[in-house]
């Protein structure tokens, strides 16, 4: 199982994030605490805000007081909610936000169904709590649970010359494909034009654009992967 904890500044956003996912059916809540949900599912953004606002100091020196988490089991790993719902409270309590507001979030948006949770890092009495060592903690627990729950370890994926390159699959996550089919067409082909370029990633339904523009007065040039 492998986590991933985002630091963020904005708790709207992070709720909006994950509202967005449920608007498309992609999502539903799982769990909460210290949270109300509604008795008809229905999750008002601004009202979740305000919820968490009511354990949170109104005046704090902590800038990134809001932890957007995803914890992201192996493929083969099929778990029921209320499986996912244990982990996610299991892993909190391990990490020492156990007893923080948080809402937990199911994602069905690609094949590899994953749990979202946004939390905060600050009590009611403005103090942030312990980020020592964060991701070093975090992976400890992922390890803990895996063995625990009897969950396949998580491996990442390792890219090498020798990686066969496959076609981009729209039902899959298309971000992490084309990624690897990028840095994979790097290892292998030598090309010189973008014309060239673009010629080997069609055999693998990926376009590639050049873009150029200003941002604040300052001029970027890059590529863009369709």
């Amino acid at each position: 199982m492998v986590a991933k904890i985002s630091i963020g500044s904005s708790l709207y956003g992070a709720l909006s994030y994950n509202g967005m996912k449920m608007n498309r059916d992609e999502g539903r809540v799982l769990g909460a605490n210290k949270i109300i949900l509604p008795a008809d599912g229905h999750i008002d953004i601004a009202r979740m805000v305000e919820n968490f606002n009511l354990f949170m100091p109104k005046m704090g020196r902590t800038k990134k007081p809001v932890l957007h988490i995803s914890l992201n089991p192996h493929p083969d790993d099929k778990l029921t909610e209320q499986q996912y719902e244990i982990l996610a409270r299991e892993y909190l309590e391990k990490l020492g936000f156990g007893e923080q507001p948080y809402i937990i979030y199911k994602h069905m948006d690609i094949d590899r169904h994953h749990i979202h949770i946004v939390t905060v890092n600050v009590n009611e009495q403005g103090k942030r709590l312990n980020q020592d060592f964060l991701f070093r903690r975090s992976k400890k627990i992922t390890t803990e649970l895996e063995e625990k729950y009897n969950l396949h370890k998580a491996q990442r994926e390792k890219i090498s010359p020798d990686t066969p390159i496959r076609k981009i699959d729209p039902s899959g996550d298309i971000k992490r494909q084309v990624a690897n089919t990028v840095k994979m067409v790097g290892m292998r082909y030598k090309f010189q034009t973008i014309g060239e370029y673009n010629a080997i990633l069609s055999l693998y339904n990926v376009r590639c654009e050049p873009t150029d523009g200003k941002v604040n007065g300052r001029e970027y040039h890059g590529l863009v992967y369709f």
